[in-house]
């Protein structure tokens, strides 16, 4: 008796373990084919706001390399991709 509730103890614990993993894991950065609602090609300011609303106006001119207003599929993997470590 005294072994299942010991071993009930041990799996709850290990579950709650990982389910407190799950939800301080970051949440993936949607695709480029879901930021380009309209699926024009490129994604405007407001498409990448609407999905990742953190993105400010400069961040999105700097990632906009040919300043065209609105960010292709590679521009918008450079907005995307982690800042390099320190």
């Amino acid at each position: 008796m005294k072994t299942i509730i010991v071993s009930s103890l041990v799996v709850l614990g290990l579950s709650t373990a990982a389910f407190a993993q799950d939800a301080a894991a970051p949440a993936a950065a949607p695709d480029f084919a879901t930021i380009d609602a309209d699926a024009s090609g490129g994604a405007t300011l407001a498409e990448v706001q609407a999905a990742q609303p953190e993105v400010t106006a400069e961040q999105f001119a700097t990632a906009d390399a040919d300043g065209n207003g609105e960010l292709s599929a590679e521009e918008f993997a450079t907005l995307a991709a982690p800042a390099p470590a320190p």
